[in-house]
Formats: C-alpha cells, structure tokens, sequence
C-alpha cells in the first residue's frame, strides 16, 4: 500500500506512517518559533526536494496549508520560518516541477499581503522580490500577477498612522512593484503588464512616493522616493517601441489629477527622469505624448499651458542629441508631413519635425486670441488688474513656445532647418498676400503685429548659428520675398526683427560681434574679420536678389520711427553684405546705394525729421569708411577720411558717435552747398579707377526697383495702377512682332546695360506720377487704361466665340431685316478632327 493510501486510511496521530515528504517538512519547524529554522532538518527538506522532484508540488500545498493555518491563529513566528523555508527551495530547485510550487508559493505571498499586519506584508514582499530575481528555465504560460500589481500599488499609497511602518509599507509596496517589473517584462508570455490597466497603477504609485518626499534624510532602499525614482527608471529603461506611450500616458494623467503643472518643478524633473532613462530613439514618443497633451489642455489656464510648454522644452534640450538627430536621418523631406508611410513598414514612423512646429506655433496662435481676440473677456465688469495679469501670463505661455521652437530649430541639421525656416514664414501674416494659416480678422492690427514679432523672433532663435553653404540656400526667393515685405511695415520693431534674421543667414564667418552698432572704425584690419572668396553662386544670387537687400535697406532708412537700434542693424546688415557677398560688381552697387541715402537725406523730398537725415548721413559715413578699409583703396580711404574730419569739426552730428548720443544737438536745416561735408560722385570714381570696377556705373543714380512681388505699404492704390501700367506697357505692339531680326538687332538685344537703366528710369517715374499726381488724373488714366483693356478683350472674344459656319445659313442683321446666307458645304473649312 503506497503512502497515500496509508495516509487516508490510518488516523493523523500515526506519525510514523505520514509520508516522508511531510515529516520532513514538520521537522523543520522547531518547538519554539524564537529558535528559527531547524537548519539540519531543512538541508534534509531540500535534498529530498532536489531527488524527487515530483514531490515539490507536494511540499508547497502542505507547506501553505501549515502557513494559512499559522497565519490564521496569529502565530507570526511559524509564518516567518515557512517563508524562510519556501525561499531556499525555491533557490535550490530548478526544475520542470517547479512550476505547480510557484503557484503555492504565490499563493501564500498573496495570503500575507491580504492580511492587515505590516510585518506579514513585508514578509510577504521579500519573498516576492526573491522570485523575481529566479530566472525560470521555462516560461509560464498561465501565470498572472495582476492581483499582486494591485496590491503593491495599494502598499505604495499606504496611510498608515505610524510614520516609520508607513514607510516600511510604502518601500515594501515600491520593491513589489520592482520585482514585478523584472519578472515580466523579459518575459514575452508577460507583455500583458505594459497594458494600461497596469501601467496606470504601477506609474502613479511611483510617482505619488517620488512627490511625497517626506523621508528624504533617510538614504538608499530606505527612502521611498529615492526607491521609487529607481523604480522608475528602471521601468521605463526596460520600454520597448511599442510600450512607451503606455508608459508615458499615466504620467501625464498623474500631473492632471495632483495639478502639478503650476508649478511645474516635479512635472520638469519627471519628464528629465523619462528622457535620461529611455532609450535616445524613443525620444520622439515622448515629445509627440507631450504635444498631444497641450492640445487637450488648449483651454486652460495660461500658467498650466506654460507649465506644459516648459516640459516640452526640457524634453526637447535632452533630446537634442539623440532623438532629433534620429527624426533628421529618418526624414527626407521636413515638407512631407507622412511621407514614411509609403516606405515599408520597418521604417521609422513618427511624428515629422514639422509637425512639432505646427503645433506650436498653433498654440502660439490661440495664445494671442486669448489676449486679444475676445472682447467679451474686456467687458466692463473685468477689472484693470485682472486683464493685466492675464496678459502677463499670456506672455509667460508665448515666451515659452519661442524658446521651444527656437532650440527645437536650433539643433536641427542646416538642410533641415532651411525648411522650417520656410514653413515658418510661411505662417507670418504679410499685410497684401493671402495668408490662409492665421486668421488676423479677430485680433485686430494689434494681435497681428504680436504674431508677426513672436514668429520672427522664433525665426531668429532658428537661424542663430545657422551657415548655409550658398546664400541661395540660406535666402530662397520663397523666404527672402516675404521677409523683405516685412521689412516695409511701419514699425520699427519689426524692421529690427528682419534685419538680425539676415545678419544671422549672411554671417557665416561670425564676424558681428566684431562690429558692436554703429561707428567710424579707426582700423577695420585690427578687426580680422574672417572671410572667403565669393563663390560662384553667390555672385548668382546677388544679380538676382542683390536688388532686393539694397531696397530693404534703403527703404528701411528713411523710417520715421527709426531708433538707434534700427541704424545700428542697417549699418552691420551692409557690412555683413560687404565681408560674405560682395565682389567688384556688388561693391560699385554698395557705393551707389550710399550715395542715394547721402542725397535722399540732402533733397528731404519726404519731409522726414532732422534725427532721421542725420541718421542716414552718419550710417553713410560709417559704412563707407569701413568699404574704404575693407577694400583698401587709398584715394577712397583719404577721401572718407577727409569729409568725416571736416564733419568732426563743422558738423558732427552728422557723425555716429554724436548723433546718437542722448543729448545731441540737432540743426534746423542741413547746408546742401557746403560740398565738403559730403561724400561727392566725382571724387568715389576718380578713387576708383582701378582695374575690375566699372566706374561708369558709379555715375547712374541708384533706384530702388520694384520688380519684386513685394506689397507696397503706404498706399493700395498706387499698387494697382504700378501693376496696370506695367502690365499694358508689358504687351508688344504688332510692329515690334513683325521687326526684322538682324545681328545688330541681336547685339542691342545682349548689351541690356541701358536698357536697364532706361526702365528703371521710365519705373521711377511711373511711381512719381501715381505719387504725386492729382487724383482726377490718376483715375482718368486708369480708366483709358481699362476701355483700351476691354476693347481688346471684345476683339478677342468676338474671334474666338464667333459661330462657325451652317449650311443652313447665317443670320445677319442688315437695317433691322433678318436675311440668311447660305453656305455651300464644300468651301467650309473643318477642324482636322472633325474630318475622317
């Protein structure tokens, strides 16, 4: 008869005939609990268990029904020696039989985290923790941990009346929690523990213990929140791709609900734990989980956008290195939104860094609305305080944003941020072009101008550091037409912002801060700027757009809330031009560009105040001293030299270093014949007649060109009729279309050197006309412009709407009869199409 049969028939007072394998686990138990596990009688336990393994399933149900018993009459002391005795065979056995013992095993851990002592649920953890550290041979197809998951979490938010249990409970719950997270998460069969259900009480459970820092003098294991960071870290270090937005999702929850977004200490200090502890590529689940949650938050309060936002730029700063560098090889083109989707599906496939952009500069947008655009928020029952303090908040949340962007742009590669410089000028409402991406109706001039400064100057945050290898690439006619639209508002703010975009794109060699504002530089070589050769394609760009930077300067001069500041950028913006782009060519166009703000400033045919014409005459006379030395021409060095020593002398507030001081005496009037205070024609080409110049240039008058698409500023109307005259001037007469061609037809046609100056002469004075003409006039031009344009479009339409011929006839009309006309088939003309 075997033993179990013996067992079941013979009365449990029979000690010799209980089997083996329980005599020898109530061998192991002493007769008093304060003596400990019988070390012998285990080591016995333990070979038998190794022998015969079989038997194990059997030793862990009797080994818990003696643990339930003892746990059930408070004898604490056997429960401590049971659990002893599971761990060592726990850590002995490693068999296919262990799995029915792990299951008695848990399930008497279970039974000591139920119960209300603190000493059994502490108990009842280090044997867990123990587990967890046991790499199985096998994995476990139906084992769960779900209620253990639970009861962790619940340790971890213990409430207990004791400090010191308190936080023996809570470290007992993090090291529970621990342990779960390395039994599982290698573990393929246990993916489950990723799923929400879980993660949302594994992340707020440590993160309630890292923000409730209450023992922070204790140290290591011992502290809560240093055990729990740990915890952490670990977790999200252990995050796969497709985990991490599981992972990252409950943190956000918890800020939510515990309104730790103002202030956002803790909310900064989490988001760094989860960018140092994940891997570098997963970086970008996290900026697009951090997106994500600004826009359900587009609605809050400005100080918990704000706290949101400054979490977006910490993730961005740490991720700097790794993620976005990771988004820049992984994205070909920054204007395909999802263009891996079409790529096979082991590609990458995360949010585009325009993607990023947009949806800041979105919350950008609604950050002015809320400022400005609501007019039921100014209602006369607001207070003067309350509006004010929104509105310093709204610049708190602005603020934010265009530091993102701007070190979000910043650390991208040159070829990239080339494209998100377009795409945010792209979003910069321009007064006279369509801009379908801002709204500018509801917030008003006031609004708008904000937009445009805050864009511009997330614009300069991008372009710092910026070096393009040819200013083509740097200034594309699709972002340089509007900057310089942008440079014609009336506001000197704007026209600041602008210039220190360029100074950022043109200075390639860091040679600004040489300059320091504005002043006549004593010896430019002291300076050693640093410089290159003008490649080929830069000499390409400025005969193409060369035009445009003159006319942004020399339209930017004659500002009448011109600062200080603003003659100090148009000074370093025509320095910058000289070192990066100027060649012989460009350098006869600077010349003349001086000497057309010397004359706009003398003629004062704008009326424009004294401050600003000796403005412009101290901005030419800094910047040709410096041309002079940057050159080294020794005729036009002495002649600089001479006009600013006279000026010194006769008039120095035609000087930099005087007219802009605090305190500087303004004339009444500027003396137009004293000859030697200014810088004459005559003499700059006489310095010039040097090999590579072409000095006869020097003689034609600088105009600025209007062959852009730039809006003009001041005056609608003169746009439109500047566009009508140049569009009927622009249509060919008939007797030019029937011209012989001949070689000297085609030598004229080549030498367009002043056919140039002709049309830009014949434009000046288009644009004097419709500026200074009287208004009958203008519009009786027009509208012969108009009635010439209809009757050719009746002419066109009568040939091309005319029916064609019917053999039935033709209806004329002739002295109010009606008469048909035949016409024979035969001399009717068909489109070939018609004929088969």
């Amino acid at each position: 008869m075997d033993s179990e049969n013996a067992d079941a028939g013979v009365c449990g007072c029979c000690g010799p005939l209980r089997p083996r394998y329980k005599r020898l686990v109530d061998n192991i138990f002493p007769e008093d609990p304060k003596d400990g596990l019988v070390k012998s009688d285990m080591e016995k336990l333990t070979f038998y268990a190794v022998s015969a393994p079989e038997k194990l399933d059997r030793i862990g149900a009797y080994l818990a029904e003696r643990l339930t018993r003892d746990v059930v009459r408070h004898r604490y002391g056997y429960v401590g020696i049971a659990m002893e005795a599971l761990d060592q065979l726990l850590m002995a056995c490693h068999s296919q039989s262990i799995k029915p013992f792990v299951e008695s095993f848990l399930h008497m851990v279970a039974k000591l985290l139920e119960s209300r002592e603190p000493d059994l649920q502490v108990l009842g953890t280090n044997s867990f923790v123990k587990f967890a550290n046991i790499e199985e041979d096998t994995p476990s197809y139906h084992r769960r941990y779900d209620f253990f998951v639970s009861q962790f979490s619940a340790m971890c938010h213990s409430t207990h009346e004791d400090p010191e249990t308190r936080s023996r409970i809570r470290v007992a719950g993090i090291k529970g929690l621990q342990g779960v997270v390395r039994k599982t998460v290698n573990d393929e069969l246990q993916a489950i523990i990723w799923e929400p259900q879980h993660m949302d009480k594994l992340i707020p459970s440590m993160l309630f213990n890292m923000q409730d820092n209450e023992d922070s003098e204790r140290a290591g294991e011992e502290n809560p929140a240093s055990l729990a960071e740990s915890c952490f870290r670990e977790l999200l270090g252990r995050a796969a791709y497709g985990n991490m937005n599981n992972a990252v999702r409950p943190v956000l929850v918890h800020l939510d609900n515990h309104r730790l977004w103002d202030p956002n200490d803790f909310a900064v200090s989490c988001f760094r734990i989860i960018m140092y502890s994940i891997q570098a590529q997963h970086s970008h689940h996290v900026i697009q989980q951090v997106l994500s949650h600004l826009d359900t938050h587009s609605k809050n309060t400005p100080r918990v956008r704000a706290g949101i936002v400054q979490v977006l730029l910490e993730t961005v700063a740490i991720a700097a290195k790794g993620s976005i560098g990771h988004i820049a090889h992984n994205q070909n083109n920054a204007y395909t939104f999802l263009s891996s989707v079409s790529s096979p599906p082991n590609l990458w496939l995360g949010p585009t860094v325009l993607e990023v952009f947009n949806t800041l500069l979105k919350h950008l947008r609604m950050s002015v609305d809320f400022e400005l655009g609501d007019g039921s928020r100014r209602n006369s029952t607001s207070s003067l305080s309350s509006v004010r303090t929104k509105e310093s908040e709204e610049r708190i949340v602005q603020n934010a944003i265009i530091q993102t962007i701007g070190f979000f742009g910043g650390n991208l590669p040159d070829y990239q941020r080339a494209e998100v410089m377009m795409f945010i000028m792209g979003k910069v409402p321009v007064y006279g072009t369509p801009c379908h991406t801002l709204d500018t109706v509801k917030i008003g001039h006031q609004g708008t101008k904000r937009i445009q400064a805050m864009l511009l100057s997330s614009l300069i945050m991008v372009t710092s550091g910026f070096k393009c290898k040819t200013m083509g690439a740097g200034l594309p006619a699709a972002f340089l037409e509007p900057l310089c639209s942008i440079s014609l508002m009336e506001d000197s703010e704007l026209r600041q912002l602008v210039l220190e975009i360029l100074h950022n794109i043109i200075d390639r060699h860091d040679n600004r801060a040489k300059l320091r504002g504005i002043r006549i530089i004593p010896n430019v070589a002291a300076l050693k700027f640093k410089r290159e050769k003008i490649c080929k394609e830069d000499v390409v760009f400025m005969k193409k757009h060369g035009q445009q930077l003159y006319r942004h300067i020399y339209l930017g001069c004659k500002e009448e809330d011109n600062l200080q500041k603003n003659f100090e950028l148009l000074f370093t913006a025509l320095a910058l031009i000289t070192i990066e782009l100027a060649n012989e060519e460009v350098v006869i166009d600077l010349m003349r560009l001086s000497i057309a703000l010397q004359d706009m400033a003398l003629v004062n045919e704008e009326n424009m105040p004294m401050f600003i014409r000796c403005g412009i005459m101290a901005l030419v006379a800094a910047y040709l001293n410096f041309l002079s030395q940057m050159i080294a021409n020794p005729p036009f060095c002495q002649h600089v030299s001479k006009v600013i020593e006279l000026r010194s002398l006769d008039a120095p507030y035609l000087l930099p270093e005087h007219i802009f001081r605090e305190k500087c005496v303004l004339p009444d009037s500027l003396d137009r014949e004293d000859n030697a205070l200014y810088f004459q024609t005559a003499d700059l080409a006489e310095a010039m007649t040097v090999p590579g110049y072409n000095v006869e240039r020097l003689s034609i008058p600088y105009i600025p060109q209007v062959t852009d698409r730039m809006p003009r500023r001041k005056s609608f109307v003169d746009t439109i009729s500047l566009q009508v005259d140049i569009i009927s001037n622009s249509v060919p007469d008939q007797s030019q279309l029937a011209e012989e061609i001949t070689f000297e037809t085609l030598k004229k046609a080549i030498d367009t050197t002043g056919l140039e100056e002709q049309e830009r002469e014949r434009r000046r004075q288009v644009m004097e006309k419709f500026q200074k003409a009287p208004f009958e006039e203008i519009a009786a031009h027009c509208e012969s412009k108009a009635n010439m344009l209809h009757d050719r479009l009746a002419q066109i339409f009568e040939l091309t709407i005319r029916p064609p011929p019917s053999p039935s006839g033709t209806v004329t009309v002739t002295s109010g009869h009606a008469q048909y006309q035949s016409v024979p088939v035969y001399e009717m003309k068909f489109p070939d199409l018609c004929v088969y």
